[in-house]
């Protein structure tokens, strides 16, 4: 009865939440009117007892925290008057409510998660050939569908009382699927704008292999409030792959297209 009662609560502040939402923001729009960019957060994957995915001799946790941290001093060197905040600057275990959470008490204006693929098997090293750069955006009608989506969550079983942190996702409830759908739509089409922009510098410029933007049920996208992407930078379990993302120049350029895309998509922004 407890269990019951409490869900109720949930329930309505949940739906509270979004009446509130809905009055300010209007949904499924590219821009709202003087919207800038100002704070972008920057979110290296994995950390600490989440490893991630593994490569031969590498571990996707470090090759994130090696990306973003590259990514960072750029934007401060290439783009001054933009503020970056990093989820994390070292090899600690953050959990993927408390990224979104820092994201938003950041007053993050744009939100870019660093990952690594790797192929269906899942973490353990094996050898392939497949390769190529993915951008995902949250997708709350895909969150059981993809195994993209299902390998990035997999940080919430490291997690304590992981169970009752994550109620709040399950979109089989009508409460929780409302208020996830108004943060979707109303940050759908900005997020997709971004990643085709990335896309387009990764294959056009760097000459990268694209698997496409899709939108996915990604948890660590699901609740932070401004247009968000992860970006899965290339598959660790191949070799060829392994060597480029562990390397100065394939980080460096890495970096320089999200760079390229952060400043097209304020050009866009601009423009309106």
């Amino acid at each position: 009865m407890q269990q019951k009662y409490a869900r109720l609560i949930c329930s309505i502040s949940i739906l509270s939440l979004y009446i509130l939402f809905c009055s300010f923001a209007p949904a499924d729009t590219i821009v709202t009117t003087g919207y800038k960019i100002k704070n972008v957060i920057i979110d290296a994957g994995h950390g600490g007892k989440d490893a991630g995915a593994r490569g031969q001799y590498s571990f996707e946790k470090n090759v994130t925290l090696a990306i973003a941290k590259k990514l960072d001093a750029a934007i401060h060197a290439q783009i001054p008057d933009l503020n970056t905040v990093l989820t994390r600057s070292d090899d600690t275990f953050i959990e993927l409510r408390r990224r979104s959470a820092i994201a938003n008490q950041s007053k993050g204006n744009l939100f870019i998660s660093i990952h690594c693929n790797s192929s269906a098997e899942g973490t353990a090293y094996r050898a392939h050939k497949q390769s190529g750069v993915m951008v995902l955006v949250y997708g709350l009608h895909r969150v059981r569908e993809q195994e993209e989506a299902m390998r990035e969550n997999a940080s919430i079983f490291e997690e304590k009382n992981y169970q009752q942190n994550y109620q709040a996702l399950d979109e089989s409830d009508p409460a929780n699927a409302i208020i996830l759908d108004a943060f979707t739509k109303k940050y759908r089409k900005q997020s997709i704008k971004f990643g085709d922009l990335l896309m387009n510098e990764f294959t056009d410029t760097d000459g990268r292999v694209s698997l496409g933007v899709r939108e996915q049920g990604v948890y660590v996208l699901a609740n932070s409030a401004m247009p968000s992407v992860l970006i899965e930078t290339g598959f660790i379990n191949n070799p060829d792959e392994e060597e480029y993302l562990n390397s100065e120049e394939g980080q460096n350029a890495i970096v320089q297209s999200i760079i390229r895309a952060i400043v097209a998509y304020r050009n866009v922004l601009n423009a309106q």
